[in-house]
């Protein structure tokens, strides 16, 4: 496969309809394309909305019967949606803080309310020495995530992985690690799980080697 071909994929892979070989040499090109691997995690949201579609619908019914061709379209508008609405949220909390600042009380509710929504987990593994941390705020739809790691081996392609209490796995983001150590890498994802039903998260290669786990309280 040419390098712009492989580049082409990253939508494919991101959605899982990649077959297994292409999936797997789709990964080599990850762990040399940090421009691949950005767009992979930009997939996140979308694809957890496709997972949403396809639960939500029944079996007897096409997974396509209903959407027509376009389905992406309003997903993307969606997820833009959420994120504009997700600044908000910021934006309000900080108003808050500036009117509490100076005497006020009337947004601490607000404030408080948001606090609780957000649960923030790290970890680091004694054996791979990978240091991780797990910023979550439950939504409507599922849990918002943010990653942050720090990993000093590499380069290698990783995801983060949410296991609910009764063991079902979902990828939440997948990035390429440099091992370079500058600092942290910073991911956003989301899972359609909510917070309440992920028992924990995992920090995997590509290639099915655990590298940390992180269990919130």
């Amino acid at each position: 496969m040419r390098s712009l071909e492989r580049h082409r994929d990253v939508g494919a892979y991101a959605l899982g309809v990649l077959d297994e070989a292409e999936a797997f040499r789709f990964e080599d090109h990850l762990m040399e394309c940090p421009r691949c691997a950005a767009h992979v995690t930009e997939f996140g949201p979308v694809t957890r909305q496709m997972m949403l579609y396809r639960r939500a619908t029944p079996r007897p019914v096409h997974p396509m019967a209903q959407p027509g061709p376009q389905l992406l379209g309003r997903l993307l508008t969606e997820v833009a949606t959420r994120n504009r609405a997700r600044r908000r949220r910021l934006l309000y909390a900080v108003a808050a803080s500036v009117v509490l600042a100076v005497g006020g009380s009337t947004l601490a509710m607000t404030t408080d309310a948001d606090a609780a929504r957000t649960t923030s987990v790290e970890a680091t593994d004694a054996r791979s020495g990978v240091w991780a941390q797990v910023t979550t705020e439950d939504e409507d739809w599922g849990t918002q995530v943010e990653l942050k790691v720090k990993d000093e081996s590499g380069p290698r392609s990783c995801h983060l992985v949410a296991i609910s209490h009764d063991g079902t796995e979902e990828t939440v983001t997948g990035w390429n690690a440099t091992g370079h150590g500058t600092g942290d890498d910073v991911m956003m994802g989301s899972s359609t799980f909510h917070t309440d039903q992920i028992d924990h998260y995992e920090v995997r290669t590509s290639n099915g080697e655990h590298l940390v786990t992180l269990e919130p309280g």
